[in-house]
């Protein structure tokens, strides 16, 4: 096989085709601490783009774009956790800070897009989701009061939210296809989901059902963004039209064998335990070992599960991507040969 552009091993993985390696990438950047960390150790000063720091280390790019909801300056809550939002009234005086439009930058896509035609980098998008964004204006516990003391204003919520995504998606499509995407979610902890599944099916359920087909209609893979253990609410992002999830945190007991049992054409990303990373060669390399077989049948693109924590040197990260490199080619080797 010739070997394959960025983009080329991003849209074969994704869409369980043989592929010369898998992608070595890193989906969610650093810990501002753990480039300080590097910065000190050896990580030149004047790098600090995330995209110029995957160069350095010889990642493949993979290049995002977080379409907020609010408009620059928006009330902001006192604290994290705490809402802006108590009522109907509170949030239609909210609006007008609310789903800002145009929100496609038609000249930064078509640079991407241009990167993107080459090979160079596969392009990603988030949007915030249907569990995610009224959390933010109602913070963490009255968020989970209102499916029960306030149905009417979280419906309201979300049909706002979702007919905002559409016009996202006519803007962008206007310009650009990305090769995935992602709900920001983080509706898991490490015990599981944060709500039943009556409750999904009632408050999230529909919106999905309304934006995840223009997605899929223009081929963008679908994933869900949640941490935590979501090993139960895979089952009901599935029957969403959900194509896949990330990050699959280790900590949280998710289990990629399993997941991949249980939802064998699921899409997956990240899963590599963020926490072995500083225990060296033999704890990475096991750690490997242990993802490489899925990562071989395709459909999951390996990654750390979530952000490199500062406990990891620049010695260590090092390491962790020759390695990564060394698996990334068994992978391929082994995608060709099934």
């Amino acid at each position: 096989m010739k070997p394959m552009t960025t983009r080329d091993r991003v849209q074969a993985v994704l869409n369980f085709q043989p592929f010369d390696r898998l992608p070595v990438i890193e989906w969610a950047g650093w810990w501002t601490e753990t480039i300080d960390r590097w910065h000190r150790e050896g990580l030149p000063a004047a790098l600090t783009d995330r995209y110029d720091i995957c160069r350095h280390f010889g990642l493949d790019l993979l290049k995002q774009v977080w379409f907020g909801v609010m408009r620059p300056g928006a009330p902001q809550p006192a604290g994290h956790g705490l809402g802006l939002v108590r009522n109907m009234d509170d949030y239609e005086r909210l609006l007008p800070f609310l789903y800002p439009l145009p929100a496609v930058d038609p000249a930064f896509w078509r640079a991407w897009a241009a990167e993107q035609q080459r090979g160079d980098a596969a392009l990603w998008f988030t949007i915030e989701g249907f569990f995610w964004f009224p959390r933010r204006l109602l913070g963490i516990e009255p968020h989970l009061f209102a499916f029960y003391d306030q149905p009417e204003l979280m419906h309201r919520i979300n049909a706002d939210l979702s007919d905002w995504h559409l016009k996202i998606l006519d803007e962008l499509f206007a310009v650009c296809t990305p090769d995935f995407m992602t709900f920001a979610e983080d509706m898991s902890y490490n015990h599981g989901p944060m709500l039943s599944k009556e409750l999904f099916d009632e408050f999230m359920l529909p919106y999905y059902r309304k934006v995840v087909p223009r997605l899929v209609q223009r081929g963008v893979v679908v994933l869900i963004d949640s941490d935590g253990d979501i090993t139960v609410p895979a089952h009901w992002f599935e029957t969403a039209g959900i194509q896949g999830i990330l990050p699959l945190e280790r900590q949280a007991g998710v289990c990629i064998a399993k997941l991949r049992r249980e939802h064998p054409r699921m899409r997956f990303l990240g899963h590599f335990d963020k926490m072995v990373m500083h225990k060296g060669e033999k704890a990475i390399r096991a750690e490997f070992e242990r993802l490489i077989p899925t990562a071989a049948a395709g459909g999951f693109i390996i990654g750390c599960d979530h952000q490199t924590p500062p406990g990891v040197s620049y010695e260590d990260y090092q390491l962790y991507v020759r390695l990564f490199h060394e698996y990334a080619a068994v992978a391929g080797r082994l995608s060709r040969d099934a």
